[in-house]
């Protein structure tokens, strides 16, 4: 446990500014996103701020929109005119005694379409920067590949069992596309216990097999234990880099996203199934920025593009309090013709908050037990 918070503070001078850059860059561009739109379609938009709490520093522009950075700096909000609150909670009090010139900038009076495209414009602001940093990156740098060429079979493994030999190159996997070695291990270490079908080249010949890789504890990059699915084998195939044009940089980020939601995917079924060793919230968040930000300042801005995508992600799940929920709530609204009851939306918020609540205290707590 000492060696742990030992690690953990004596990082602590990378840590916190990495950190802090991270959620900073993510949070600002998501909240960027609603606020962009929301004054395209005339809404006034009351408060944008950057984190929680009280304010360290805060000022108005030219419409009166109160900008703040607040102390606690894990997320953000912009409140709009019409709401109750940075969650979009309508204040229907206020409401039913607005003027009609109030409500033309009301956002709860906004038409369905466009409080849709608001909240919407949330993730997908994540998407764009994630997009924007993986192009640049691919553009300037080319594309690592290593080959998906098996060197090595351990006896006894699921590999083994399977008929898996040396020489053989992955084609497929769980029916993708196998193009590197990373993109295979980054499957199957997400997929332990599940049975994958996989396609392989054997000389001339393609072979189509099924392996189920098995859960293993390993030390994950930033000497953290975590337990990974793992068939047995290892490519110790020479990595080459591959120069990619602007066009071929834009369509192999667009794939990074597409695996990195996947991925995340893949690790919410690990994690029903029990093993959260790879599940991470503030606390983690933290202690891998700082041992990110020791590596390089490139690497600290692709997990940027990483995060953003998870926090674009994230948002879209259909519970109240998230974008998702309100754009679930819009859906039931698009086919009723009408808003959901108060009580109905009360009930559906409140939820909400107890899932949220659960789940960053599951995430926190996993944290607390990796770093110790």
């Amino acid at each position: 446990m000492l060696n742990g918070i030992e690690s953990f503070l004596g990082s602590a001078a990378y840590a916190i500014p990495a950190f802090l850059f991270i959620i900073t860059a993510v949070v600002f561009f998501h909240e960027l996103g609603h606020f962009s739109v929301a004054r395209f379609f005339g809404v006034r938009i009351e408060t944008f701020s950057i984190g929680f709490g009280p304010a360290i520093v805060s000022w108005r522009d030219r419409k009166n929109t109160l900008w703040k950075i607040s102390w606690f700096p894990l997320g953000g909000f912009v409140k709009f005119f019409g709401d109750a609150d940075g969650a979009s909670t309508p204040d229907r009090e206020a409401a039913a005694k607005m003027s009609p010139e109030d409500r033309a900038v009301a956002f709860p009076f906004k038409p369905l379409w466009q409080r849709a495209l608001i909240v919407l414009a949330g993730p997908v602001a994540n998407f764009i920067l994630a997009l924007v940093i993986l192009t640049g990156f691919y553009w300037v740098d080319g594309r690592l590949i290593t080959p998906p060429v098996v060197s090595w079979v351990q006896p006894g493994s699921p590999a083994q069992a399977a008929g898996i030999k040396i020489g053989d190159k992955f084609l497929e996997a769980d029916g993708e596309k196998i193009e590197s070695y990373e993109q295979l291990i980054q499957i199957v270490s997400l997929s332990a216990g599940e049975t994958l079908p996989f396609k392989l080249q054997r000389g001339s010949q393609v072979i189509d097999i099924s392996a189920t890789p098995r859960l293993v504890e390993t030390v994950g990059p930033f000497n953290n234990k975590v337990k990974v699915g793992q068939i047995g084998i290892k490519d110790l195939a020479k990595s080459y880099r591959v120069p990619l044009g602007p066009f071929q940089a834009v369509g192999q980020a667009v794939n990074e996203i597409e695996e990195i939601m996947g991925s995340s995917f893949r690790a919410r079924g690990q994690i029903l199934q029990g093993n959260t060793s790879q599940l991470s919230g503030p606390v983690g968040i933290l202690k891998i920025s700082g041992q990110v930000a020791r590596v390089s300042l490139i690497a600290l801005i692709q997990l940027v593009a990483l995060l953003s995508v998870s926090i674009g992600l994230v948002n879209l799940f259909p519970i109240p309090l998230l974008d998702g929920g309100h754009l679930l709530y819009y859906a039931f609204e698009g086919v009723l013709g009408r808003p959901l009851g108060e009580r109905a939306q009360d009930v559906g918020f409140r939820l909400g908050l107890a899932v949220v609540a659960g789940i960053f205290l599951l995430v926190t707590w996993n944290d607390l037990l990796n770093l110790f």
